[in-house]
């Protein structure tokens, strides 16, 4: 009997050991509020851990809290932008009970294969939290620009699909904005106008002056750059593009292009300055910075007739 008994035993132990094993390999994901006003819109909820005692640092508190837990014990964590609107028509869509823990963590788990998410790396809280609304913007005007590509519709004369005909403008136009750079670090900024909303796309990319070496480009910012920039060509309306490049040994320098009617065209050094040193929001000049220097942009844009 006392050898069954410590046999059961270690069964138990290994059984215990074999799970907490298998929970390693099941990636977690956390919901995170981005803010206090989504805070208090989910404490409206009963069966939400916080109440009106807590505040949104408390809350805060207790996620990083969690989420340095799931680390500590070698659990993949996602944390996913929880917005509280997005969540309360999920619930209706889907004839959910808003109130139940169950639903949220049903929620949240969508959350990871479609939203707004980021790997937990052991980013402080303060960090994390804009680093996940970033995240959010990006993949909106992606999705939005996405859209705006798909309903653009066919060339009335051709035929040819304007938004399919525009990516492939503003793949080849970022090919030669990267190579017409030169070599360095080089930020590049597309603004385009919409009826609803400004859409905005930023690249990094790196070069270097050996042609064999290609260039590097972070994460998806070339795909979200290309969409932008082809939404801008196929709408036909204005906008803006810049890059500033940085190469050592040499002062920074930013280069310029407008959007009018389809077409990417030069700015001349004079409009670079013109729009670097003027105030968005007043139109108020603005000290030029030093060490910079304020350059007319170069061909990018292929020529022959364009949708």
């Amino acid at each position: 009997m006392p050898r069954k008994t410590n046999d059961t035993g270690t069964h138990r132990t290994r059984t215990t050991d074999r799970r907490r094993t298998l929970r390693r390999e099941v990636p977690s994901t956390v919901g995170l509020l981005a803010d206090a006003g989504d805070f208090a819109a989910m404490r409206g909820y009963r069966s939400f851990t916080f109440d009106d005692h807590d505040d949104y640092t408390d809350y805060l508190r207790h996620v990083e809290g969690l989420l340095r837990s799931l680390a500590a014990q070698g659990i993949h964590t996602t944390v996913a932008l929880f917005d509280p609107e997005e969540y309360a028509d999920y619930c209706g869509e889907n004839g959910l009970d808003p109130d139940t823990a169950e639903t949220r963590s049903r929620f949240t788990a969508d959350l990871a294969g479609s939203g707004a998410v980021l790997p937990y790396t052991g980013q402080p809280i303060d960090e994390l939290v804009p680093l996940l609304v970033d995240e959010a913007v990006r993949q909106a005007t992606w999705e939005y620009a996405t859209t705006l590509l798909a309903e653009v519709g066919r060339c009335a004369d051709c035929g040819e699909d304007i938004g399919h005909a525009s990516f492939e403008r503003a793949t080849e136009a970022l090919t030669r904005l990267v190579a017409g750079a030169g070599p360095g670090h080089h930020h590049f900024v597309c603004s385009i106008p919409t009826d609803t909303q400004q859409l905005v796309a930023v690249l990094h990319a790196e070069t270097t002056d050996d042609p064999d070496t290609p260039p590097r480009v972070e994460g998806r910012d070339g795909l979200d750059f290309v969409t932008v920039l082809a939404a801008g060509l196929a709408l036909g309306g204005p906008g803006g593009l810049v890059v500033r490049s940085t190469t050592e040994g040499h002062r920074d320098r930013v280069h310029g292009w407008r959007l009018d009617r389809g077409r990417l065209t030069v700015l001349s050094a004079a409009a670079v300055f013109n729009a670097y040193c003027t105030d968005a929001d007043t139109g108020d000049p603005v000290a030029p910075e030093p060490g910079v220097e304020y350059c007319p942009g170069y061909e990018v844009d292929a020529p022959g007739p364009h949708h």
